[in-house]
This record gives C-alpha cells, structure tokens and sequence, in this order.
C-alpha cells in the first residue's frame, strides 16, 4: 500500500503549487512510513525531509488541550470550573466559550506593530450556547494554564506534554531552527518570526513523524475518564464533533480523532483512527490547502477502510439560503477599541445590499443562513488603525431581535495572493429601521 505515494505527492505539489510536503504514518507508537517531497527552502534550494519541522498552525490547538487536561488531572484545575468571562475550559477547548472569530499575526521583527488582542476578547453570545471556532478561547486557555502552573504554555507543554511522550522537537514558539520555509499562495517566502496572540491555538512546531505519534500517544497522559471526555464530541454537523481539541467522527464509518491547521504558508492535518491503531500526518509549507487535502485523501483513502473527506476536520462554514430581509434602511453603530463607528446599511433586493462607512459606500451580493438574516462581504475599510493592518475587507453577519439588527463585523482580508494574510478582527454591531428614502420591496 502507498507505493504509489512519491508520484501522488509529486502531482499534488505541480498542480497546486506548494512547494513540499511531508507524510508519516504511525502504528501502535512505531513510526512505519516518513517521507518528504519538494523543496523546504525554494529559494536555497534546501530539500525537505522527514526531520524537517513545519508550522502546524491550528494542529497546535490539541496539544494545547493536553497541557489543560493534564493540568485538570493533577488537580490544578477544573474542567467546569468557571474561568475567564464566565467561560469553563470545557467550553473554551469545544470553541463553546462565547467568543467570536478572530486571528492576529505579525510577521517579522519590523513593519506595523502586533495587533492587541485584548479589547477583542469578549464574549458574542452566552458561554456554552452554540459552536464557533475560537481561537481566542485558545488565548485563555494558555493564560489560564500559566496562572494555574506557574509556567507559561510552551514550557508546560514542553515538561507534562511534549516532554513525556519522547517529542523533545516539538514545541510552541515564534520560530523553529530549520523549519520548512512558509510560501503565499503566489510563492513569496514570508519572514521566519512570527508572532501572535494566541499561541496555543496556531504556533506548534513539528516533524511529520512527530505530529503523527503525538496523535496516538497524548491518550497516556491522562486518566482514562478524561481521555475519554476529549474525543467525546458536541456535534457539529451531521458526520463531525468537536471534542476537547479535536474533531471526532461521528455516525457509521471508522472512527477519526483529526484536526487541521492552516495561515499563511501553512497547511497541515493531523488523523488517527484508535480502533486500528493507526494515525497519519501531512505537512505542507504553503497557504493553499488543496495539496495537503489530495495527500490526505490518498494516505487515508488506502489505510483506513470506509474513509471520507467528510469525517475529518472540516472548513467551518454555515450553508447560505436566500435572503428573506425586505427591502429597506438601516443604521447604527459598529463597536471598536477606538469608540463606535457610525454604520448605514441599504437591503436593495434579494440578494443585494449597500454598506455606508466613514462617507464611502459599496455594495456587495448578500445571503442569509439559519440563524442569519443577512451576511455580507462588503470591500470597504473599517477605519480603525488595527483593521488597517492588513484587514481591507468588512463581513457583516446580522441577526433579528426585537426590531433591530443585532450580530457582527469581521474586518479581515481574503488570502495572500498580495501581501502577506492579514488579521481577522471581530465587532459587535447594532442596526435599527429607518425612514425608507425609496419603495418597500414587494
């Protein structure tokens, strides 16, 4: 089996433009296959191995959890014990915790100052009312972790996590000694630093034959019940669960514990199957996930019988449906660190809507959802000096309640084809009815 594995990499590579990727597979603690394909430096020509480390981005997030399950068995702290905003860490691992989307990274030493997480992390809705991916919850959950510890993320993950399961090359960092070079979607190297706020969700480092032991072995850490608990899913859709730190299948078909992860340069996947003893990981160094989901495929395809796409971490997205808002006008104000921003929206027609900010307008194709009743792209500026940074874009996703529009504005931008990826700001926002200055819709 995976004889075919070179040539599978090597296509996936040239058709989507990544410049390596990297491939291991574990069985019962014995790493049986690793191998690398591409280049881990294009510009140096330096080939990528099995011992080359990669950025895991949001594959970080289930080491993270082990630190806090660790931490929950030595009796420093509690799963359901209230913690920040109300929030318990149980809630906070299941991106259950009330908080809303939300990424910030500064590349480099040099260029626009780090984005101060601090003022965005509020709650959006009442902890444990629903599931949004949070990796602000991640950024409590390492503060929670050193007040607890006495020790800070990466030095505990290090000693209790990392440590004890013989991964002394994995880590949380800013930056890894030999790492694989991250690469935009268009083939620019970014700067080796990288820093955010929030790095129990995005800054692990790994060796694919290190991410995929760790995959299978972190379950020895715990108390069985507690092992337990964290493939033990809330769902999510209608084949996947969020556990504590990682997605579990659900319904018939093999059971998968996976998480993936991608940012800028960045596109990883981590998968084990505990019935057979098996798990996988693929590592790539550019922002496009396709190559990394081909290889996924592939491996699993013809590991694990009864495998889809479908029963791994998915993209976090919601199902459009049409609008349903008449036609008409409203105004209000978006909530920012630097005071409220007058806000004006025009709902034109089915699937159409005008944004009003800071005396520019645009308009932009709108949707709605089950739980929203209109959701927009708008290409305009929110003008805060944080959304300046690389954030030229505004989402609008609005609920109704009471006779206004109540929900959020997501200042962010789409991608690295120019620049580097930005950062995702989230903003509580209120609209209510005005006086129409044009005919009601029928």
């Amino acid at each position: 089996m995976l004889d075919d594995l070179g040539a599978r990499c090597t296509q996936a590579m040239a058709e989507h433009g990544c410049p390596s990727v990297s491939v291991a597979v574990a069985v019962h603690g014995e790493v049986i296959l690793a191998q690398a394909y591409g280049l881990a430096d294009t510009g140096a020509g330096i080939p990528a191995t099995a011992h080359t480390p990669y950025a895991l981005a949001s594959v970080t997030k289930p080491v993270t959890a082990a630190a806090v399950c660790v931490a929950a068995d030595e009796g420093l702290l509690g799963l359901d014990a209230p913690g920040p905003l109300g929030a318990t860490p149980r809630q906070l691992l299941r991106h259950r915790g009330g908080l809303g989307a939300h990424y910030d990274f500064h590349y480099g030493e040099e260029g626009e100052p780090p984005v101060d997480a601090e003022p965005y992390t509020q709650l959006h809705r009442a902890p444990g009312s629903g599931f949004e991916y949070a990796n602000l919850g991640y950024r409590l959950l390492g503060q929670l972790l050193e007040e607890a510890t006495g020790q800070d993320l990466a030095t505990y993950a290090r000693e209790r996590v990392l440590g004890p399961l013989g991964l002394d090359g994995f880590r949380i960092a800013t930056a890894c000694p030999g790492a694989a070079t991250r690469y935009t979607a268009d083939g620019r190297p970014y700067p080796e630093g990288l820093r955010t706020s929030h790095p129990g969700a995005s800054l692990g480092w790994a060796t694919a034959p290190q991410l995929a032991l760790f995959a299978q072995s972190w379950p020895r850490l715990l108390k069985p019940e507690t092992a337990a608990a964290v493939i033990d899913p809330v769902p999510i859709g209608e084949h996947l669960g969020y556990g504590l730190g990682w997605c579990v299948s659900l319904g018939a078909g093999p059971l998968l514990v996976s998480h993936g992860g991608g940012m800028g340069g960045v596109a990883a996947m981590a998968v084990s199957a505990p019935e057979s003893g098996l798990s996988v990981a693929v590592l790539t160094n550019a922002t496009v996930k396709a190559a990394r989901d081909a290889v996924v495929d592939h491996v699993l395809g013809e590991l694990v019988p009864g495998y889809g796409p479908e029963r791994i971490s998915p993209v976090f997205s919601v199902p459009a449906r049409p609008m349903t808002l008449p036609r008409g006008e409203w105004a209000g104000r978006i909530a920012t660190p630097e005071g409220d921003v007058p806000v004006e929206l025009r709902v034109l027609g089915p699937g159409r809507a005008e944004l009003r900010i800071a005396g520019e307008a645009v308009t932009a194709d709108v949707d709605a959802t089950d739980t929203l009743v209109l959701r927009g792209t708008f290409p305009i500026q929110l003008p805060t000096a944080d959304a300046r940074i690389g954030s030229p874009l505004l989402g609008i996703e609005l609920r109704s309640a009471e006779g206004a529009l109540t929900g959020r504005a997501l200042a962010y931008k789409n991608g690295d084809g120019e620049g580097f990826l930005g950062n995702l700001l989230s903003h509580a926002c209120r609209l209510t009815a005005q006086p129409a200055s044009f005919p009601a819709f029928p």
